[in-house]
């Protein structure tokens, strides 16, 4: 099993609209919400590489409810540590020139809160045969 660790977790929100008016009203024509999240990402490949993967991390408020329950139906097993605050959202605006991304900065987490994480991690650490730890760290993580 390959476990990969996000501690910056993502609801990753994708806007398509045919081109942006930045000063007016934008018709929105679809609407894409997803888990993501650099190890999120990572298990998604491997995962569609038959590869037995585990998600880890940090996630929290409803959002990270949103992020645990899209991880669910995409099959992809997880065992997320909670913290207090609101898990990130990223918002792409896609339009046929291109892409802009807006990243939120993510929870402040607590050191109890990274102490329980490190807590669960090294429990499952040792059922991995390899560990990817990738993404930004949220706030509160040296």
């Amino acid at each position: 099993m390959i476990i990969t660790v996000t501690l910056n977790a993502a609801l990753d929100v994708t806007y398509e609209v045919p081109s942006v008016d930045w000063h007016g009203v934008n018709r929105v024509g679809g609407v894409h919400r997803r888990a993501g999240g650099k190890g999120v990402n990572v298990a998604r490949v491997l995962a569609a590489l038959g590869q037995e993967v585990l998600v880890t991390g940090l996630a929290g408020g409803p959002t990270g409810q949103a992020i645990e329950h899209d991880l669910r139906a995409a099959g992809l097993p997880a065992a997320l540590t909670p913290v207090a605050g609101d898990s990130r959202t990223t918002l792409v605006v896609s339009e046929t020139r291109g892409a802009t991304l807006f990243n939120e900065p993510g929870p402040e987490v607590t050191a109890a809160e990274l102490a329980a994480f490190l807590e669960h991690y090294t429990s499952l650490v040792a059922t991995a045969d390899a560990v990817v730890i990738s993404g930004s760290l949220p706030r509160g993580v040296p």
